[in-house]
């Protein structure tokens, strides 16, 4: 267990011993001036109610009832309100470099998941463009998010959901049906709701190169077919140059073809909370959350958008995923309840709060200050792999995690380009390309340094402890931001880490002092390029040890 670990199970023994109902869940957080100490609770100040006592006695009798030599702790003081501050061994804290070094890529890796099967469903578009800045973040989000729990123990598959079936697949046909009657000659007449890009173009011309039986594009189904394919194949593309793969992809159109549609209404209709009305055939959602009973099929008897959902989702179950992840953009908020509703119709077993979602806010791009509105190729959008083309891969993952995924994002390609340290991005890869090149000035080979036998005792100057501080946080931020399902902490993470170890590299030498302290801050050093690496290679991007 580490120092935290330790810590937080004393605090929570002693609180136990001194009748605090359960659950006892200690809050440890670095206080805002280091000066304070390492780590501050108001376990204190929560509990001081139900234990009948003031915070500051509760206090004392936390410090007392608690084995803190166990946790490394050296002093804890009261202060404020109850507030409890502790200062930990020195040598112990500087003592776990060696463990960041022992672990090398696998530090802040866990087995917290135990192998349970997840699947993160994230991108899903329709294959009826390029990929545009929406689809980017979400990217960035889902692989991010797949990343951290599968660096936490879960056996996480990342799923790709592909709306093959529906209006806007007929739409999209109509529309490159439109663009070969042009070539043959005929008036343009894309359908309302159609697509207007160039790619449009490109794809009716190469469907008429590649089918001269039909030169009008009169078999309807054939250029739909073949649009939906020429679309997956560029948007797999899009998808490579930004570095993200997927184990599964899932057609919505074989719900239809394998007849998972009308076995999950049926099912729905045996389980009791369907009824007819106005020759439509309603799903009860009320009674399970919603603000109003929706329509599963229409007059027309054609199913709404929601009933495939409902089936794909059965199978995400059936296929043993009783963990599911949706990263999808704020326009699904209304898709969250219909969802669950219908699955908790079925009565199958399916908990509450399946699946998670995480609900994106919209991108903007802007450049020279102004939004970036059109793509040359796309038309109405500005594509994901413009974006890449323009600024590189490294800097759109980092700028689409830099945020909270429900906050706005406005994506500043200007700034992204920029090679230096207002670049956040190149400026958290500067900080590992620094630490690489002490080692290359030195003639030091990095994985020569282990830590073993170093006197950690001469790593006394506050920059190298709040930077070792960070170091040894990093497992625990990690942990925290997969449970949260927030990439962005790391980022975050990262670029404060970044800064301590620009100010150390700044302030204090490494390699012109005496050896036992040259030892010391090579450990140091050796570690924080360690940290930075792992913490970039977990969202997606390069480490360079040049600049």
């Amino acid at each position: 267990m580490t120092a935290v670990e330790l810590l937080r199970a004393e605090l929570t023994r002693a609180a136990r011993e001194l009748g605090a109902p359960d659950p006892i869940e200690p809050a440890l957080d670095r206080p805002r001036d280091p000066s304070f100490g390492d780590w501050t609770t108001n376990l204190a100040m929560v509990l001081a109610r139900p234990l009948g006592m003031k915070p500051r006695d509760l206090a004392e009798a936390l410090i007392a009832r608690a084995d803190l030599g166990r946790a490394g702790v050296r002093v804890a003081d009261i202060a404020g309100p109850g507030f409890i501050n502790f200062r930990l061994e020195g040598a112990a804290v500087a003592g776990r470099l060696v463990e960041v070094l022992r672990a090398g890529a696998a530090f802040g890796t866990s087995d917290a998941g135990h192998g349970t099967p997840v699947v993160v469903e994230f991108v899903s578009a329709n294959p009826t463009g390029p990929l545009h800045v929406g689809h980017g973040r979400q990217a960035a989000l889902g692989d991010a998010i797949a990343s951290l729990l599968g660096s936490t123990g879960w056996a996480v598959s990342r799923e790709f959901y592909y709306n093959d079936a529906g209006a806007q697949i007929q739409k999209l046909g109509a529309s490159v049906q439109a663009r070969i009657v042009e070539r043959a000659g005929g008036a343009l007449a894309i359908p309302e709701g159609g697509y207007h890009g160039e790619y449009i173009a490109e794809i009716a011309e190469r469907y008429v190169a590649e089918h001269p039986g039909d030169p009008a594009g009169h078999e309807a189904e054939r250029v739909r077919e073949f649009a939906v394919a020429a679309l997956r194949v560029e948007q797999d593309r899009d998808l490579q140059a930004f570095g993200v793969r997927f184990d599964t992809y899932y057609l919505e159109s074989s719900l239809y073809t394998d007849g998972r549609v009308d076995e999950t209404v049926t099912a729905l209709q045996q389980a009791g909370d369907t009824y007819e009305n106005d020759g439509a055939l309603w799903l009860r959602t009320t009674a399970f959350g919603d603000d109003k009973d929706r329509v599963m099929r229409k007059q027309d008897g054609t199913f709404t958008y929601f009933v495939p959902d409902v089936a794909y989702h059965v199978t995400k179950w059936r296929r043993g995923y009783t963990r599911a992840i949706n990263v999808q953009g704020s326009d699904h908020h209304s898709t969250v309840t219909r969802v669950r509703a219908g699955l908790q119709a079925l009565r199958i077993g399916i908990p509450e709060g399946y699946p998670e979602y995480v609900l994106h806010q919209l991108v903007t791009v802007v450049r020279g200050g102004e939004d970036v509105k059109l793509s040359k190729r796309a038309g109405s959008y500005v594509t994901v792999r413009e974006l890449v083309d323009d600024v590189g891969r490294d800097a759109v993952r980092y700028f689409y995690l830099m945020r909270r995924a429900d906050s706005q994002l406005s994506f500043d390609v200007d700034l992204a380009r920029t090679q230096s340290e207002e670049n956040p991005v190149y400026y958290v890869q500067m900080a590992h390309a620094r630490m690489s090149g002490i080692f290359r000035v030195g003639e030091v080979d990095p994985a020569s340094v282990t830590g073993v036998g170093v006197d950690f005792g001469l790593l006394t100057e506050p920059d190298e402890w709040e930077l070792i501080n960070a170091l040894v946080d990093y497992p625990t931020m990690v942990s925290a931001a997969a449970v949260a399902l927030e990439p962005h902490r790391l980022t975050t993470y990262l670029h404060e880490t970044a800064e301590l170890a620009h100010r150390w590299y700044h302030r204090h030498h490494v390699l012109s002092v005496e050896p036992a302290l040259m030892a010391a801050r090579l450990t140091l050093a050796r570690a924080t390029q360690i940290v930075l690496g792992n913490g970039l290679a977990l969202i997606g991007i390069s480490a360079p040890e040049r600049m």
